[in-house]
């Protein structure tokens, strides 16, 4: 096993949002200080972690000193630059490594990638300049456009149904570098967190299933209601991926289930992930405490879940009437339900869109939790169709 960084040691992230912020508290759980380099001076993580570098993720001086004082660094989000990583590394331990990290960036390399390892991922064609429409089949429509580096949660997508206006479409885009993705018809959208060591040893967490409105995750439910056959390919592919990329820390991958039970990969997230928040409330150890124990050289902690699990995407519309006009959410009505578990992110302003916080409902049966997330979604005026 790779040496052990006791507690009391300090611990690096690059990153200040709100899975910096469960991070800061996992790690302190279990006795880190955890120092913070990020450019925002009111980040949620900012906020709880023991010391804030306030600069540019790529400012020398900063990572110097980020790097003297912690024996190990990690990230919060992907599109922290790999250049940032590539002199950490120089001077302390790093996990996920450049390299993981730069192939999550980029959906070109990403599906590639994924490609070389033996997995599916949908149809698609490579856009790099304009003379790549003139060879894109028309059965790959309709489809939809994504720019290869800087989109998350629906960003830097545009739907298109024709050639045409794809191509219209990419030139609004600024003519980048852009995946042409077919849409298909879904059966269902899954995701498995994995957590791999230094040393190779690897695990994942049950498998999550998701509904997206706009591109934002807004429901998790896990298990999710898959066959164990399905669950275990995907949790194959996710520590295959893991495996190929010497990918070190917590990673997501998302998946997409077509109607005839095939499984094709969507995404890699080189970190903690939305659809994992649930295992703070539901499992006997989180994916942030995973993260602390592997930049820590600790043994991985156990992925089982104990009890049955909807998370909720808190979004900054809940903090806006019909009228535009701002209000509170009605929190004591959340949490007058068994086993609702409130998580807001200290964010010092509300946005439409936002993420601004989650509520994971638990209980004995997935029935039961269904059911719990019924009645916050009620309290909340949530719309809820899983």
């Amino acid at each position: 096993m790779a040496s052990v960084i006791p507690p009391g040691s300090w611990l690096g992230l690059l990153g200040g949002g709100q899975l910096g912020r469960m991070f800061c508290m996992a790690a302190q759980s279990l006795g880190y200080k955890v120092c913070v380099l990020d450019p925002g001076h009111d980040g949620p993580a900012a906020a709880v972690a023991d010391d804030h570098i306030a600069a540019d993720y790529l400012d020398e001086a900063a990572l110097a000193k980020l790097a003297r004082r912690c024996r190990a660094a990690t990230t919060e989000f992907e599109n922290v630059p790999a250049a940032a990583l590539t002199y950490l590394a120089q001077h302390c331990t790093v996990s996920p490594g450049a390299s993981s990290v730069a192939i999550a960036q980029d959906r070109i390399k990403e599906k590639q990638f994924v490609v070389a390892c033996g997995l599916v991922v949908a149809p698609h064609a490579v856009i790099t300049c304009d003379a790549d429409f003139d060879s894109i089949d028309s059965s790959l429509f309709p489809a939809i456009l994504k720019s290869a580096q800087l989109g998350y949660d629906g960003k830097g997508q545009q739907s298109v149904d024709t050639i045409a206006a794809a191509r219209t479409c990419w030139t609004d885009m600024g003519e980048v570098p852009c995946v042409l993705e077919k849409r298909l018809q879904l059966r269902q959208e899954v995701s498995v967190v994995a957590c791999r060591t230094r040393d190779g040893a690897a695990a994942t967490f049950p498998l999550a299933e998701n509904e997206h409105r706009g591109g934002i995750l807004a429901t998790s439910i896990i298990p999710a209601r898959v066959d164990t056959d399905l669950a275990q390919r995907a949790r194959d592919a996710a520590l295959s991926i893991a495996g190929h990329m010497d990918y070190v820390g917590v990673l997501c991958i998302e998946f997409f289930v077509l109607h005839d039970g095939a499984l094709l990969v969507n995404e890699i997230a080189p970190r903690p992930h939305n659809s994992g928040h649930y295992t703070i409330d539901a499992s006997v150890s989180s994916q942030f405490e995973q993260q602390a124990r592997v930049m820590a050289g600790l043994p991985l902690g156990d992925t089982s879940q104990v009890m049955a699990a909807v998370m909720l995407n808190l979004l900054g519309d809940l903090w806006f009437d019909d009228a535009a006009s701002m209000r509170e959410p009605d929190w004591a009505s959340v949490l007058q339900v068994p086993g609702a578990k409130l998580h807001l992110y200290g964010k010092s302003e509300a946005r439409k869109g936002r993420k601004m916080g989650h509520v994971t409902c638990v209980a004995p049966t997935p029935s039961e939790a269904a059911l719990r997330a019924d009645q916050v979604a009620r309290a909340l005026g949530i719309a809820r169709s899983a």
